[in-house]
């Protein structure tokens, strides 16, 4: 069964089955707002993804408790409550709400602290990935995607950057020729060109993820600059988003295409890659062409004049237009600006509740 036809499957069962059966039972009409949180919800099944409780386990509490506090937090990103201390007072004094994310009485909701241990479980688990590229497997594995569309946005963070170390000056080159039987100074080789020879999880591993400044034109060419980080995403023709990475707001985009680049490839079967200026180098080209893609990849002058792009490929890279509008929804709609947490991994979790709500939000609005 195609996409579009597998998604309008789902919701003719929910406006027929579910919806009818739940205001029958909850003596009540559901908003638009919660009629989209249960459709997202029943696509991104993300406690599918928490570990079942166990009918021995006899100290703590249950671990059913976690799949509700999982939904929750998808919740929080599709409503926008911008604190959990919002989100667990939309849960105690809204019905619907509460049983939606599976809680059936206000003293089953759990408290700020459980919340906040449960949440930092999940970024440990790294739970956003894995719900994430299940979506894509699921959804994608068997589509064909024409372009996709790379780009990177700022994050800003609630904590301290880290403060670089010195920059060590570089001890002066020997002059004149080398004496016979002296070796030269090997060269280190360049982040790009190594990797090409290393798998996504290696190149990644690689690139630092901690807070720091970082500084970019705007769109109207002033520099800007915020604390916090980068988010780095891949995303298709229509808008959802195949691969995502987060790094330290200094690092440069380019620094991140290759790893994507891989990750992409091994979820979707894609022609076209579509990039700024920023990821105008020799080893992306190479890699992506190596790939059986096209890059098309706005050319950075450099100081000097450049040769503008043929009438096809500037046609194509109108298609770039899809990766900022992500980027728009992830800040403005599900929960991008309210970084309330603290360190790489709990930011990303944050993020990836968005990412996951938004793919999710944009896969049912193709099928109406």
């Amino acid at each position: 069964m195609k996409l579009r036809k597998r998604i309008s499957w789902l919701m003719g069962t929910l406006q027929r089955s579910l919806f009818p059966k739940l205001e029958e039972a909850w003596n009540g009409p559901l908003t638009e707002k919660e009629k989209q949180l249960v459709s997202i919800l029943e696509l991104v099944q993300v406690e599918r993804f928490i570990p079942k409780s166990s009918d021995t386990q006899w100290m703590g509490r249950k671990l059913r408790e976690r799949e509700s506090i999982a939904r929750s937090f998808v919740a929080k990103s599709v409503c926008g409550y911008p604190f959990t201390r919002a989100l667990i007072e939309a849960l105690k004094t809204t019905p619907s709400l509460r049983r939606i994310c599976g809680f059936k009485e206000v003293s089953d909701v759990p408290s700020d602290s459980t919340f906040s241990r449960a949440f930092a479980e999940f970024a440990d688990s790294g739970l956003g990935e894995r719900v994430h590229e299940a979506l894509v497997d699921r959804s994608l594995k068997t589509e064909l995607v024409g372009h996709i569309s790379r780009d990177a946005t700022a994050i800003e963070a609630r904590e301290k950057p880290v403060k670089k170390p010195p920059k060590q000056k570089p001890s002066p080159k020997k002059r004149g020729r080398w004496a016979k039987g002296e070796q030269p100074e090997h060269k280190e080789t360049k982040r790009l060109e190594r990797q090409l020879h290393q798998s996504a999880e290696q190149a990644l591993s690689e690139l630092p993820v901690v807070c720091d400044v970082g500084t970019k034109k705007n769109s109207k060419g002033y520099k800007v600059s915020w604390i916090g980080y980068k988010f780095h995403a891949d995303v298709n023709d229509v808008g959802l988003p195949i691969s995502v990475a987060m790094t330290s707001a200094s690092l440069h985009d380019s620094q991140v295409a290759i790893p994507l680049m891989k990750i992409s490839t091994s979820r979707v079967i894609y022609f076209y890659d579509v990039m700024d200026s920023a990821y105008d180098a020799g080893p992306i080209y190479e890699l992506s062409r190596s790939l059986g893609h096209v890059p098309i990849i706005d050319k950075n002058s450099r100081g000097k004049d450049i040769v503008p792009m043929a009438p096809h490929e500037a046609s194509r890279y109108k298609e770039r237009s899809v990766v900022e509008r992500f980027n728009s929804r992830l800040k403005e709609e599900f929960g991008g600006r309210n970084i309330m947490v603290r360190g790489a991994q709990k930011v990303k979790m944050h993020l990836m509740f968005g990412v996951v709500a938004i793919f999710a939000d944009h896969l049912l609005k193709l099928a109406t």
